[in-house]
């Protein structure tokens, strides 16, 4: 049974899923759009949207409370992150202000040639 695991393995180690999930929530954040496979979007997912929550939030708060979201943005991203926190907090964030959640939407695209691995898009939804 599992009992309070949370999140997917993906086959990988520990640090090469976190890098992996780092970049692609900078690629999705970056080009508003990605295409990956099903499980690893359903992995991205969650942590983009609470993200963008963050960044949301922030906007309402006063000058401390934006600086720290930023931070706390930036160590969730890693290192050489500032534009995609800037667009996140500039571009990205503004556009969802009235929205409540699901701010991502997954469009399926079919099978993968190669090993028949389900495809997605991973876009932000539009408003």
């Amino acid at each position: 049974m599992r009992h309070h695991v949370k999140g997917y393995r993906l086959n990988r180690s520990m640090g090469h899923r976190t890098s992996m999930r780092k970049t692609m929530i900078k690629q999705l954040f970056e080009h508003e759009k990605i295409q990956t496979t099903l499980a690893k979007a359903k992995s991205i997912q969650p942590d983009a949207e609470k993200l963008i929550t963050l960044a949301r939030n922030a906007q309402k708060g006063d000058d401390i409370m934006k600086i720290n979201a930023r931070r706390q943005v930036a160590a969730s991203l890693g290192n050489n992150s500032n534009e995609v926190v800037k667009k996140l907090f500039d571009d990205i964030a503004p556009r969802f202000s009235t929205r409540k959640g699901g701010y991502t939407r997954l469009l399926k695209l079919g099978p993968r040639l190669g090993d028949n691995a389900e495809m997605v898009l991973l876009e932000l939804v539009s408003e």
